[in-house]
């Protein structure tokens, strides 16, 4: 029981845990719905372990699919012994079901390589998953989830990307820009490198600064879409989305869209677990819920079931990485997402 205890941590102590790192854990599986926090945190742990990641006899990598296809394939490498290091680093990327691949992580937290260090990047795997359980059963492993940025997460990212520029950001605009960063921590980064770069030789970011960047039209326009995709007003999405401009701002409404399911996520499972009614909820959300959008909340809250969510959650996360690889086709991948969305609340408010 100590073993599953001790193999597994919750989203905010990640990054706590990783900066005095247990290295008797061999096996560390990075799991959510945060790619690119998923990705980032590995990065960080190959960079740790001095293997130059140019080394094919030192770093492995592997995607999930391939091991699902030769069974025993991480076992083989995992137990390779080293040629030119003391020893290897074996990094698997887009994890999720795959039954050899739990099968083989299963043996290996049993007899741990002892010349190898395991990095798996999964999605977002539900508790009890083949591979979730097969790691967190093992006293060599860790489960370590990756969360979209909470809105303190946000400041330390904020103040982390600012300070490499030696700048400093005025309240009003980090308000402002606070609401247009968080759902994916890869593409956070990047606006505030896009943003750094603007502001360079300045000593402070001001609120004209971000609006400009970011865009305060297009953030209204994009509570106007996500406002209408939660009411289920076909007629009014399209207007809205309509306004947004470009894939751009069809990538940050996708963004938004997404923070705004995560949102309701954790409120409905408030819902679920303490009783509350959905004003309740809203009423005590934090971050606060804006006062002119809480009956909208609400209503979503009352219409959105926690399994429905969690669907909705994993079509917009699937748009927002598509819409990432296939930029010029960004605002038509918005679109079909949001308006499928959109169209399933309509349904669901009609039902009440």
């Amino acid at each position: 029981m100590l073993a599953n205890v001790m193999a597994q941590k919750k989203a905010h102590e990640v990054d706590a845990w990783l900066a005095r790192r247990d290295l008797q854990k061999l096996i560390l599986l990075f799991y959510g719905p945060d790619r690119g926090l998923v990705s980032e945190r590995a990065r960080k742990v190959a960079a740790s372990t001095g293997l130059s990641s140019d080394d094919p006899f030192s770093v492995v990598r592997l995607d999930a699919v391939e091991i699902e296809q030769t069974p025993g394939r991480l076992i083989d490498e995992a137990r390779t012994v080293p040629m030119f290091a003391d020893r290897r680093l074996i990094w698997v990327r887009n994890a999720g079901a795959q039954k050899a691949l739990a099968e083989d992580v299963k043996a290996l937290g049993q007899q741990p390589p002892r010349d190898a260090i395991i990095l798996i990047e999964a999605g977002d795997l539900k508790k009890g998953s083949a591979l979730r359980a097969a790691v967190e059963a093992s006293e060599h492993a860790m489960a370590l989830p990756c969360y979209a940025d909470e809105s303190r997460s946000v400041d330390g990212l904020i103040d982390e990307e600012l300070q490499k520029s030696g700048l400093s950001i005025a309240l009003d605009a980090r308000q402002l820009l606070k609401r247009s960063l968080g759902g994916d921590r890869l593409a956070s980064r990047g606006e505030l490198e896009k943003l750094s770069l603007y502001a360079s030789g300045q000593k402070q970011i001001t609120l004209d600064d971000v609006r400009l960047m970011i865009g305060d039209v297009a953030s209204l326009s994009v509570d106007d879409v996500i406002d209408a995709t939660l009411e289920g007003k076909i007629v009014d999405f399209d207007v809205a989305f309509a306004r947004l401009g470009g894939g751009q701002a069809a990538s940050q409404v996708l963004g938004s869209a997404l923070r705004q399911f995560q949102a309701l996520q954790l409120m409905r499972g408030t819902m679920d677990n303490d009783g509350r009614s959905p004003a309740s909820v809203v009423a005590s959300a934090r971050p606060p819920v804006f006062f002119t959008r809480r009956k909208t909340v609400e209503n979503a809250l009352a219409s959105w079931n926690g399994d429905s969510i969690a669907r909705a959650l994993a079509s917009l996360q699937s748009a927002v990485l598509q819409a990432r690889r296939k930029s010029d086709l960004a605002e038509a991948i918005a679109r079909q997402a949001l308006l499928a969305i959109t169209v399933e609340s309509a349904r669901r408010r009609s039902r009440n």
